[in-house]
């Protein structure tokens, strides 16, 4: 799978972020999916922009959204839908009154959209990425909406809320609709020299990942009548500093020659959310910046078979950005982390990074093997 950075947040700094139009994606949708087509991916992530979609309060406009799924009809491509990808109206925040009956708003109305508009397709919808993420963003570390600090649980438990109801409705118009999660999956480890009360505090620092997905399956908070059978794919994303240490937050290294005992391998971990739930798994975003790449996708690749070997389902692995995005919080600094390159002086080139191709063509062999 390719994922296209989609973010229409409001940044570190209160400036609204586009990055479907920063990237260029929003203008070169064809000819972007013919590029993953030529390399063998036929299925994306995508975002609708709720930012974009809901001009003013209850009034949607999907015109764009139907430019994207023509393109994707002509190309062969099959497209993941997120509605909330970080980015909330302005006059919206998880914390306000409105925001509940304006998300299930605008996800009532795409449900409908998208019934008319493709009809006998099944819509495979995200209806918020990253809980966990956002609602520390915004409500602990002060960067985006609300903007706050030592919030972060009313944020995360706001969002919740809103998610249930909207799988409902969408399920409820159209009960073919598949519900896909997007988490972060991390490792919380103790520092080498911890005591048993540290080793104890990232044991429970490493439980928290499970909250959003604890609640959105009724594991948690049951009041908010969340369940297992309202998600059908279970997606975490994992990127190379999703690892580090409780006490101090330095990271674990994942490349070097005397590897940190601490860290876990990515298979690992799957097994842990499986056996937390028992629910088909995606790796719905991972990638690494500059040169590594290649090396990134090498080490995953050999842990996503080693999860299939252990019984893990996955179901598929998101390649996240396809193309390469810039910083939300600084716009000329872009990461150097897709398949293809892009800079400020060129945000709608399209360099391929050739050794990371390489990488991913053979990981797309052995994945192919090992299924068969």
């Amino acid at each position: 799978m390719a994922g296209f950075e989609c973010s229409d947040q409001l940044n570190h700094y209160g400036n609204r972020v586009d990055l479907l139009t920063e990237t260029g994606h929003i203008t070169n949708v064809s000819a972007d999916y013919k590029r993953i087509s030529e390399i063998g991916i036929s299925t994306v992530r995508e975002g609708i922009r709720w930012t974009h979609v809901e001009p003013k309060p209850y009034t949607y406009d999907f015109g764009t959204v139907a430019k994207m799924i023509d393109a994707a009809r002509i190309g062969g491509i099959q497209q993941i839908w997120d509605v909330c990808h970080f980015g909330y109206p302005d006059d919206l925040s998880p914390l306000h009154p409105h925001f509940t009956d304006r998300f299930v708003g605008v996800c009532s109305a795409f449900a409908y959209f998208y019934r008319d508009y493709c009809p006998g397709e099944t819509l495979i919808v995200t209806p918020i990425n990253e809980v966990g993420f956002i609602s520390w963003l915004g409500g602990d570390h002060a960067s985006t909406t609300p903007y706050a600090r030592g919030m972060g649980w009313d944020v995360k438990y706001a969002l919740v809320r809103t998610y249930i109801q909207a799988i409902k409705v969408f399920k409820e118009i159209d009960p073919s609709t598949k519900i896909m999660t997007t988490e972060p999956i991390v490792n919380i480890v103790p520092a080498l020299d911890a005591t048993m009360e540290m080793v104890i505090q990232a044991e429970e620092s490493h439980d928290v990942q499970y909250q959003a997905t604890d609640m959105l399956t009724g594991k948690m908070c049951p009041e908010l009548g969340g369940s297992n059978d309202l998600i059908d794919y279970m997606g975490f994303n994992f990127y190379y500093n999703n690892q580090w240490v409780a006490s101090d937050f330095s990271g674990l290294p994942w490349a070097n020659n005397d590897p940190d005992p601490r860290w876990r391998g990515l298979s690992s971990l799957f097994v842990e959310a499986y056996h937390r739930y028992g629910l088909p798994i995606v790796l719905a975003e991972t990638s690494h910046p500059g040169e590594h790449r290649p090396n990134w996708i090498e080490l995953i690749t050999r842990e996503c078979v080693k999860a299939l070997q252990y019984g893990v389902p996955l179901k598929g692995i998101c390649l996240y950005p396809i193309i390469d995005r810039p910083d939300w919080d600084h716009l000329h600094y872009w990461h150097h982390s897709g398949l293809w390159d892009a800079d400020a002086e060129n945000p709608f080139s399209r360099i391929l990074y050739q050794p990371y191709a390489d990488a991913i063509s053979a990981a797309m062999k052995v994945l192919n093997i090992k299924s068969t």
